[in-house]
């Protein structure tokens, strides 16, 4: 009831809002649950991210593209749908905030699942040596997915993961990425052209896939959603973070800075670069990607608009302020409300590694 009583607050077109909620308690007494018209769904989807308290990039929440796709509970229909929805995602190399939902769970009946992180994650291949070729934050999943029957990429450092999908209590199974749905940026560096030879890349759409959308009490286990990249998502973690592909060290070595002291500062040195490289080389492929500083100047317009809006604006510190040079930037400077609101995107409390049995691989 709160979240109808929402959505006609802050959507007067939709007429009075008493008729709207004896239709939900009515279908809810008959069924056990109640269906979201396409408007409510765009709304809570909308509402959802305006309320991710660790979203720095939510200016622009009411832009988010919905595409409603309520009908799809098998795994082979959201594979399909999720190819798709990266497609639409990045036309002409333009990142649009964009959620695909599908079918909801209902009494007795959950609805699919996608058990990946995000839609594109590259594969962590574990060595007999101790090495890790690829993101070592994926060692567990490239196992998993292989004992499942994956037979693995050509084996380099950016080798896109399968997605896996489950239809209601069923087993997982797996789907190969086509190609042309995954939009990667090869990376360079404005003034060192030894960069390029270290065959770096990375995805552009960054679709996480593996969170729940709550809704007014209705539950969409499966609703990957998108904005762009902030460079520093890239660069200072993705690339940089020790248990990640860890590459200050590297960076460090090719501009000749001395590693033996953390005095020297290499890391910072090191670190600046990388971020340099990544925002460089979106920029030069026409990719859509932001930078810390003109993230957080557009976070605080954000709080303002929902001030003035006389809404809480939730936002949790340590995710709010980027992970590089933080105090340079004004979100540094201020404390947040850490609210809990609904509409809202919740993680799944369960493991995907907990015993599954054998998927199928498609």
């Amino acid at each position: 009831m709160d979240f109808v009583r929402l959505f006609h607050a802050e959507n007067p077109i939709a007429g009075p809002v008493e008729p709207r909620v004896h239709e939900v308690r009515d279908e809810i007494h008959r069924t056990g649950t109640y269906t979201h018209t396409p408007g409510e769904l765009a709304f809570g989807a909308q509402v959802a991210w305006r309320n991710s308290s660790r979203c720095i990039g939510r200016l622009y929440w009411h832009s988010l593209r919905v595409r409603d796709r309520r009908w799809v509970n098998t795994a082979e229909g959201v594979a399909a749908e999720c190819v798709n929805h990266l497609r639409e995602a990045a036309p002409r190399r333009r990142i649009r905030p964009t959620i695909t939902v599908f079918a909801p769970d209902r009494p007795g009946l959950p609805g699919p699942r996608i058990w990946n992180e995000q839609l594109i994650r590259y594969a962590g291949y574990a060595m007999d040596d101790g090495s890790v070729v690829g993101d070592p934050r994926y060692v567990n999943f490239t196992t998993m997915v292989r004992k499942l029957g994956w037979l693995g990429g050509p084996g380099t450092p950016f080798d896109v993961l399968p997605l896996l999908v489950s239809a209601g209590d069923g087993q997982p199974q797996m789907f190969t990425m086509p190609g042309d749905a995954v939009l990667e940026v090869p990376l360079s560096h404005p003034t060192h052209p030894w960069f390029e030879e270290l065959g770096l890349r990375w995805h552009a759409v960054p679709a996480i896939s593996n969170m729940c959308l709550e809704i007014g009490g209705i539950h969409y286990r499966a609703a990957p959603f998108n904005g762009w990249y902030m460079g520093t998502e890239i660069g200072a973690r993705n690339f940089a973070d020790t248990d990640r592909y860890d590459l200050m060290p590297v960076v460090a070595h090719h501009l000749g800075l001395d590693t033996r002291s953390d005095r020297s500062l290499w890391r910072d040195q090191a670190l600046l670069e990388i971020n340099v490289a990544v925002l460089h080389s979106f920029e030069q492929a026409g990719v859509t990607m932001t930078d810390h500083h003109t993230e957080s100047g557009r976070f605080l317009a954000h709080l303002k608009r929902e001030e003035k809006a006389g809404r809480v604006c939730p936002a949790d510190w340590s995710w709010i302020v980027p992970p590089m040079s933080g105090s340079t930037t004004p979100v540094f400077h201020r404390y947040y409300d850490e609210a809990e609101l609904s509409p809202n995107f919740a993680h799944h409390p369960d493991s995907l590694e907990r015993g599954l049995g054998q998927g199928t691989v498609t």
